[in-house]
């Protein structure tokens, strides 16, 4: 019996969850529910994507408020809140607005369970692939977080190398692409409802033009999912670039016990052979950000640049696609969900 989804949202992360859905026979989207009004806009925005291609199965809008191509029909409504949704047939929200919602109302939905694609620390579990998947209790996690980006993409490894030579202390710099709260040219920022941003005034500096630093809320995602991963333990910023989608992450980490690169790239070619989920990727090849486009993988350790001085400090450079890479990871935990509630 396929599991029916409404999908709260269809941005840039909601979209790609979307298409990557609708290439699973276990799925059936029954219901978009999106604030945009026009829904010509929202069928428009879906077929057509400058950063990953347009559909070639496109949908079309049919009988008012339903879109359809080849794979689903799907009824979209444009609620405020998903309180005022009709959620008659629906087993599993996803909800990709980013707006935070009120996660005690949202627990009472008559869903089986409600999948947020932003981190909370007030969801029932923070899951990131590779750090604490086994930790989701089905009978118990109601609201679940598929956390962050660069949580998604940093932990995994993170907790690599804390397990085999214990973390000590670190640094982090993620260079993120552009995001739609972005000006494409300078301006006026005063925020965002959906972004922890409200006083970063870099961010009203045009995103084409500059290389933008700026907080992050990596560290703060990590220690959602494991709570050793904090802000004592791990310094962090971040460097906002105006390519289109594919991050990195600038790792420093100092370990208590001594190691080699050679050991350090044995570990993680070891946890690529082992590993349950599509998580760790190994990469010895010259390549760019823009080779990484549709990775689904989404901690591909460049070993170009692993290094250790001294015996106990690590260096790595962890590429992930943002959009694409994380959707993906979604959908994982997603189907890791199912197979859970079916064993």
């Amino acid at each position: 019996m396929k599991t029916k989804i409404l999908l709260n949202g269809v941005g840039r992360i909601g979209k790609a969850i979307l298409k990557q859905l609708l290439q699973n026979d276990d799925f059936e989207i029954l219901a978009i529910n999106e604030i945009n009004p026009y829904i010509d806009n929202i069928v428009y925005s879906i077929n057509y994507d400058s950063t990953y291609g347009n559909m070639s199965d496109k949908f079309k809008v049919i009988d008012d408020n339903f879109i359809q191509n080849s794979k689903a029909k799907i009824k979209i409504s444009n609620h405020k809140t998903l309180h005022d949704i009709n959620l008659e047939n629906i087993d599993i929200i996803i909800d990709a607005s980013g707006v935070k919602d009120d996660l005690k109302a949202m627990k009472k939905l008559p869903v089986k369970a409600v999948f947020l694609t932003h981190p909370n620390a007030n969801a029932d579990i923070n899951i990131v692939l590779g750090a604490n998947e086994d930790n989701l209790d089905i009978n118990t996690h109601k609201v679940i977080s598929t956390s962050s980006c660069n949580a998604t993409a940093l932990l995994p490894a993170l907790k690599l190398i804390d397990e085999t030579k214990e973390i000590i202390c670190g640094d982090i710099v993620t260079i993120h692409p552009l995001l739609n709260h972005q000006r494409v040219l300078d301006g006026s920022f005063i925020g965002s409802a959906t972004r922890n941003v409200d006083y970063n005034f870099e961010f009203g500096r045009s995103s084409t033009q500059n290389i933008i630093p700026s907080k992050t809320t990596t560290i703060d995602a990590c220690s959602y999912v494991l709570d050793k991963f904090n802000h004592d333990l791990i310094s962090s910023n971040s460097l906002r670039v105006p390519t289109d989608t594919v991050g990195a992450i600038n790792v420093t980490l100092f370990t208590k016990e001594k190691s080699s690169k050679e050991e350090i790239i044995n570990l993680f070619e070891e946890c690529e052979k082992t590993q349950k989920f599509p998580v760790v990727l190994n990469n010895y090849d010259p390549l760019v950000s823009s080779d990484f486009k549709q990775e689904n993988k989404t901690t591909i350790i460049d070993h170009r640049y692993t290094d250790v001085k001294n015996g106990n400090m690590i260096k790595l450079l962890v590429w992930y696609d943002n959009e694409w890479g994380y959707a993906s990871k979604t959908v994982d935990i997603l189907k890791h969900y199912i197979n859970k509630s079916n064993s």
